[in-house]
């Protein structure tokens, strides 16, 4: 067993002794590329998301130093045909590179990790001759036309280097020659029955152009086959969810929404397993780090950037144009190039049949509002403290203070737009009532023609606060609100709420500038049912 070859199975060994949902499904994709045009892979995904659980289950399978049947005896691939074809058949070499990134903090990476490699492999091969100035890749070639073997080569975290030294550095330069060197060259295919590389990003571009473009490619944004492989289904969230005794809506809302190719509902699965460990949901993504980086790009405001992040916090989606994203979190040059790296690091879910981006749960809603907060945009980190004090002022019947608190939310500073949409209202609308989403599940609807966007909260599974149903108007008054609530039959669409519902309408006077807002209970609940009598 070696440092970097023949690792052995211990690290897959480690995740079937704990909680482990079956992903070895990803092996059978896998297999199917080897010794052909598709055998060179790149798989990226952002932070905890399964990633290095996916390298250390392929190691353990090609591995021919260890014994890993039992290891997947019970798994999902022990019924593919290419299962016995290929298990523990090859020499693999698996490389962390942030091991390296670690260690070395000059153009010396690049050459210090070649030489390490070199160096173990020879060891595994002391019999096949060598020269001196032969560097890792002329090892592999002697070692493969001596022995006839190819191997499988895992790279884990692929991009910690790009992610460390900037585009034009000397280590960096190095470090995309080294790549082609190694998996571009013409005798790559005579030395590798197959190449697997993760991180958190796609291959760097050089124009439009991908500096490996020999790679599959598979991103957060174009995941082909690999879509379920990497973060967790509803139905596995669901079926860890009864046998941990954890509520499943309550995972749903702090973890599930990111949408990766066809799967339509993903979640974190770092996030999910923790809370599980804890058997409590809360927020763990600042874990994950990037975050000063996060609030530095949407300080940026290219083009509005600003609006977008606001609008997707009120719920909202903003469209996004990945194309020009040259993979390169150094190379951020436009709105849409902040956005796809949000994308990239998890911090927005990407629609591509719609090619919209959106925050996808609450605890990344969360983290979110924190860059917010670290930004130049105080007042609208303020309008979203003030949230909570909004909600409370509205269960409580107490208008004065809602009408204060939307105008305050309404500061022109915000820069929501302009306030004479239907759009830009319902986003200072959503900002101001941010807090609720905690207990709620909010709808936004847009009314046709010259009426404004309503609001809708919906209490979430055991919250016993009442639903409520917000109209906002312009240069009308808030008596006219409340009337459309009850012309339209709004509290029809909560029904099953109509004894505990309350009825908001703001209005909005554009010479004044200011709001008004009357709040009514239809159906006051007796006061016993308030106190559960």
């Amino acid at each position: 067993m070696g440092k970097y070859i023949n690792t052995g199975n211990e690290g897959f060994l480690r995740a079937r002794k704990s909680e482990y949902v079956d992903k070895s499904g990803l092996i059978g994709i896998v297999n199917d590329t080897l010794f052909s045009e598709l055998s060179f892979t790149c798989v990226s995904r952002c932070r905890r998301f399964g990633k290095s659980m996916a390298a250390k289950m392929l190691c353990a399978y090609y591995d021919k130093s260890c014994k890993s049947r039992e290891l997947f005896a019970d798994l999902v691939i022990a019924k593919d045909p290419s299962f016995e074809e290929h298990l523990n058949k090859y020499p693999v070499i698996y490389l962390d590179l942030t091991s390296f990134v670690v260690r070395y903090k000059d153009e010396r990476i690049v050459e210090q990790m070649d030489k390490a490699l070199r160096e173990d492999v020879m060891e595994t091969y002391p019999e096949v001759e060598v020269k001196e100035t032969d560097d890792l890749m002329d090892c592999l070639f002697r070692i493969a036309s001596a022995t006839g073997e190819k191997f499988v080569f895992i790279i884990d975290e692929w991009d910690s280097i790009c992610r460390e030294f900037p585009p034009g550095t000397t280590a960096m330069d190095r470090y995309v020659g080294w790549l082609r060197h190694m998996f571009k060259d013409v005798i790559a295919t005579r030395i590798f029955a197959g190449v697997y590389m993760t991180g958190i990003l796609p291959i760097k571009k050089y124009r439009t152009e991908s500096a490996l473009n020999n790679f599959q490619e598979y991103s957060m944004m174009k995941p082909g086959g690999m879509a379920g492989y990497f973060g967790f289904t509803k139905e596995e969230v669901r079926a860890l969810a009864t046998k941990h005794g954890m509520d499943f809506e309550e995972l749903e809302k702090w973890y599930d929404g990111y949408q990766i190719g066809d799967e339509q509902s993903i979640f974190n699965p770092n996030s999910v397993m923790t809370a599980i460990r804890e058997h409590k949901c809360r927020s763990y993504w600042a874990a994950t780090g990037a975050f000063g980086r996060v609030s530095d790009y949407i300080q940026m405001n290219y083009e509005g950037l600003k609006d977008d992040i606001i609008a997707m916090l009120a719920g909202g989606r903003c469209a996004v144009d990945p194309t020009s994203f040259q993979n390169d979190m150094s190379v951020v040059n436009s709105r849409d190039d902040v956005l796809t790296v949000l994308i990239h690091l998890g911090y927005l879910s990407y629609d591509w049949n719609r090619e919209e981006c959106y925050i996808p749960n609450r605890e990344v809603a969360g983290e979110m509002v924190n860059a917010v907060k670290a930004t130049k945009w105080k007042n609208v980190a303020n309008a979203l403290q003030k949230s909570e004090r909004l909600l409370r002022a509205t269960l409580d019947g107490d208008a004065e203070t809602v009408a204060q608190g939307v105008e305050a939310a309404h500061d022109e500073e915000v820069s929501i737009l302009s306030y004479n949409n239907e759009n830009s209202m319902a986003c200072v609308l959503s900002i101001a009532y941010y807090y609720a989403r905690n207990d709620y599940i909010i709808h936004r609807e847009l009314a046709t023609g010259k009426g404004f966007a309503d609001l809708v909260l919906i209490p979430r599974k055991n919250v016993s606060s009442p639903a409520i149903i917000l109209e906002l108007k312009y240069d009308k008054d808030a008596d006219t609100a409340i009337e459309q609530i009850h012309r339209r039959q709004y509290p029809a669409k909560v029904a099953q709420y109509t004894d505990n519902l309350l009825l908001v309408g703001i209005n909005y006077d554009k010479e004044t500038k200011t709001h008004t807002c009357i709040i009514e209970q239809p159906h006051p609940r007796p006061l016993s049912d308030e106190r559960g009598e």
